[in-house]
């Protein structure tokens, strides 16, 4: 009878995409980002049967998205400490059940308590799931698993918002019974991820510690902040803003306004897939400044699109910059991060995913109150130009 570590070996020897552990880490991921993607082409019709401000809608992401803020450097202490499983299966099991109860809502400030005990489930997911890349790969094998988990996350980028859509049709409530799916997800983590836990717990003084001096590096600081910005764009101008401009200005239904968001997730697929070829011929923090470049074009296109189908140019320039950027900064911050430390500053980063996702939506709510629509787009176009020069301040040593 072959042993576990046997067959770690022969998983090792497969391509990555088809090693089970993969396949796994890949849908922990998908359902981190099934509580955003799957709901917002409901948001208008959810406006008008809760007879709730536009301006509000930001809060349905930001209370979402804040647990993740504050609980990020948590989160890697106990996974470094504890092990990851003890922390994403009761992860899995609270989102999905906090998820599922906010279809049951009819009350705005109840769905967003539903909201926010959703988001403490969802606070590990992500960030965990590239821990365990780093886990599990190393080198090229790494690279190759980033860009095709980000590949992966793009599909369901693509998909969710067509599902969200469809069932949105039917009732603004519909998409948020998805997350049941993660209950599942949690008891196959559970039994059937194979991946190296931290072995006993060690002191927790000289621990954090030792954490604290590893985090002040300039390097690793650029990539949080590379990682904040990334969901700034993502989550406040694209995801939370795209559907009410769609809608106020080309009056599209619900399932059009789904299969417009889907399309960024074509060229992200194209993108990361490419990622390890890509990375030969580009130092990784060119890649990383190159994708912040196509996100400022994208967002300065919008505001001139005459045609609703013009809108998948910028979907797709938006979509090519997160399929380069975003596994660019985990690929390198794993490649940084001492292995002891990897949970760690995966999750303080995943802290930085949680900044932008929680500012991103609050920030282009208040431009948006300032401005209109139009102006959400030329504030990101200005961060991106921003952005380009921190970043390459903060990682050119």
């Amino acid at each position: 009878m072959s042993s576990p570590k046997d067959n770690g070996q022969v998983e090792r020897k497969k391509p990555v995409y088809l090693e089970l552990n993969f396949h796994i880490v890949c849908a922990v991921s998908l359902i981190a980002v099934i509580g955003v993607s799957s709901v917002t082409p409901a948001f208008p019709k959810l406006v008008k049967e809760l007879n709730i401000n536009p301006k509000d809608l930001g809060l349905l992401i930001t209370i979402f998205t804040f647990p993740a803020l504050i609980l990020g450097p948590i989160i890697g202490i106990f996974a470094d400490r504890w092990g990851r499983k003890r922390i994403i299966v009761p992860a899995l099991f609270l989102f999905g059940l906090a998820g599922t109860a906010c279809a049951f809502a009819r009350d705005f400030n109840l769905l967003l308590w539903l909201r926010l005990l959703q988001g403490i489930g969802a606070a590990p997911l992500l960030s965990l799931s590239i821990t365990l890349i780093g886990d599990l790969y190393t080198g090229d094998r790494r690279t190759q698993a980033m860009g095709y988990s980000a590949s992966v996350n793009s599909i369901g980028t693509a998909t969710y918002p067509i599902i969200g859509g469809t069932l949105a049709t039917m009732g603004w409530y519909y998409p948020f019974m998805l997350p049941i799916l993660a209950i599942p997800l949690g008891l196959l983590v559970l039994f059937r991820l194979k991946n190296p836990e931290p072995q006993g717990e060690r002191n927790l003084k000289e621990y954090l510690r030792n954490a604290v001096k590893v985090l002040k590096n300039r390097q690793l600081f650029g990539l949080f902040i590379a990682s904040a910005a990334n969901f700034v764009f993502l989550y406040g101008a694209y995801v939370t803003y795209l559907p009410q401009l769609i809608n106020d200005i080309f009056k599209a239904p619900p399932t059009v306004i789904g299969l417009l968001l889907s399309s960024v997730s074509i060229s992200i697929t194209i993108a990361a897939s490419q990622l390890s070829k890509l990375a030969r011929k580009f130092r990784t923090t060119n890649l990383i400044s190159a994708s912040y470049i196509f996100y400022g074009l994208a967002m300065l296109i919008i505001p001139f699109v005459p045609n609703l189908w013009l809108l998948l140019i910028p979907s797709i320039i938006f979509g090519i910059g997160l399929g380069i950027g975003f596994p660019s900064i985990q690929t390198l911050l794993a490649d940084l991060a001492p292995k002891e430390y990897l949970a760690t500053i995966i999750s303080v980063n995943g802290t930085f995913f949680g900044l932008g996702q929680t500012l991103g939506p609050l920030l282009m709510g208040y431009v948006f109150g300032f401005g209109g629509i139009t102006s959400v787009y030329y504030a990101a176009a200005g961060f991106a130009v921003l952005m380009f020069f921190v970043f390459r301040y903060c990682t050119c040593m």
